[in-house]
């Protein structure tokens, strides 16, 4: 299963940027992204790529929610 994750853009260098999820910091290519973007950006990444902008209030959602479910995983997960 493939997840798209939204990401914050911290760096723009031509039509590649470094993104920043949590404390990850990645690259991405822009390439795909029918309209500029800016540092400050929320963007869905998914495979290297940023896809498309998103609201970064829907973006912290997301990622607030992606959080809590991984959470419940980390419970349930019993110890080895």
């Amino acid at each position: 299963m493939c997840l798209a994750i939204p990401a914050e853009i911290v760096q723009v260098d031509g039509d590649m940027a470094t993104v920043r999820v949590g404390e990850a910091v990645r690259r991405t290519s822009l390439t795909l992204l029918p309209e500029e973007a800016v540092v400050g950006d929320y963007v869905i990444v998914h495979a290297g790529f940023a896809l498309h902008k998103i609201d970064p209030e829907e973006a912290r959602e997301s990622l607030r929610l992606l959080r809590e479910l991984a959470s419940y995983i980390d419970e349930e997960t019993p110890s080895s």
